[in-house]
């Protein structure tokens, strides 16, 4: 590769930011799959060509309960900012709850912010889904992250919602994660058997844990996945444009 072509790709490469570590397995899983889907996509010629993506894995609090105070975001907030400061070209965030705060942390800064809402949103209406369960954290249920005007929502009770919360926490930290596999399995199939309900895994831990299992899932970590690459090669072309248009000159 000769220097001009060495320039060409370095100007021309996307760079995406991902806030991850919320847990670091699900960050894992959206890493993986989206490498995958891009080498399957025929996108990629060479090693070259994949984008050039930033991985934030923050220490942050699990965002498990009914409130989520402005210190528990501030780690959120914190690398985002590290993201933004990277120049990155988009920031996706790999946690279903912390995008209840969509607005207020796309002020934060000036880098656009994936919103995994309105590619849930979508991928319901293409599909044609008029109901669904949701699996999801307590803040995801009760403040209608994925409430939406298209269908109706089920939702886990209560209790449910509490042992889903102990669920996450324990998996996190690796702690018996068969078990918290079978609550969350079984919490799942309790609401759906019996009108084969597809489900939402409103939160990225129960992606990774209900991966394998045979059940009619919208898998948020898969819609991140299509919606980043969609992105990315939407700004690659304009680069490419851009980039033209310079040599041109």
């Amino acid at each position: 590769m000769n220097k001009s072509t060495h320039s060409k790709c370095f100007v021309d490469t996307v760079k995406i930011g991902i806030l991850g570590g919320i847990g670091p397995e699900s960050t894992s899983e959206f890493y993986s799959k989206l490498i995958s889907k891009l080498q399957k996509s025929g996108m990629i010629k060479n090693n070259t060509e994949f984008p050039q993506i930033v991985i934030n894995s923050i220490p942050a609090p699990e965002l498990i309960h009914d409130t989520i105070t402005k210190e528990e975001l501030q780690a959120y907030i914190l690398g985002l900012k590290e993201l933004d400061s990277f120049g990155v070209d988009f920031i996706v965030m790999v946690c279903n709850t912390i995008h209840l705060y969509y607005d207020q942390l796309q002020k934060e800064i000036k880098t656009p912010i994936v919103d995994l809402r309105i590619e849930v949103k979508r991928v319901l209406i293409e599909s044609k889904i008029k109901n669904a369960f949701i699996l999801a954290t307590p803040s995801t249920v009760k403040k209608g992250l994925y409430r939406f005007d298209c269908g109706n929502i089920i939702e886990p009770t209560k209790k449910e919602l509490a042992n889903l919360s102990d669920a996450v926490f324990c998996f996190n930290k690796g702690d018996n994660k068969q078990k918290q596999i079978d609550v969350v399995k079984n919490i799942c199939e309790k609401h759906t058997r019996d009108f084969n309900l597809p489900v939402i895994l409103g939160c990225t831990e129960f992606a990774v844990m209900l991966e394998n299992e045979n059940i009619h899932k919208i898998n948020t970590i898969d819609i991140l996945v299509n919606a980043t690459i969609k992105k990315a090669e939407a700004l690659k072309q304009r680069k490419n444009y851009k980039l033209n248009n310079l040599i041109i000159k």
